[in-house]
């Protein structure tokens, strides 16, 4: 999302955050029948960036979870997921694991992220909302507050 703000000419404003996916990453899918039924989600979080080694790991943790049970993976294109690496991979595991890929830029399309603001954004308003602490350094930065 694009804000318009006010700054003098040359001076464009900077807004610091101590949060972003440099310091936490959730990488998560919905696995379900065919039919849609049985829905549960799978996800893994961790500290930094993931890499193609990571994806791998989580796609390892899902083959556990299927049990012997085939998969189709309809998966965005992170360059993570189309990487040398996770195609070997996924070529050395062709008797239960398929990958298509979703269209390029289209999250709407993908179910897993229409999970993931919900989930922060309820878990940030618990923790942030008797901080006053975090609140009174919010409007200080601002300048709203000396």
């Amino acid at each position: 999302m694009v804000r318009r703000t006010r700054a003098l000419k040359g001076n464009t404003p900077v807004i610091e955050s101590s949060g972003s996916w440099k310091s936490l990453t959730m990488a998560g899918l919905i696995m379900f029948t065919p039919k849609g039924s049985l829905p549960r989600v799978v996800f893994r979080i961790q500290h930094g960036s993931m890499d193609s080694h990571d994806f791998i790991d989580l796609l390892k943790d899902v083959k556990v979870e299927m049990k012997g049970r085939k998969l189709l993976l309809v998966w965005d294109g992170l360059l993570a997921h189309r990487s040398k690496t996770v195609r070997g991979y996924i070529q050395s595991q062709k008797r239960w694991l398929r990958v298509e890929r979703y269209p390029a830029y289209a999250p709407e399309l993908n179910p897993v992220e229409l999970l993931w603001s919900p989930m922060i954004i309820r878990r940030s308003f618990r923790r942030i909302r008797n901080n006053t602490l975090l609140l009174k350094n919010c409007l200080r930065k601002a300048g709203v507050l000396s």
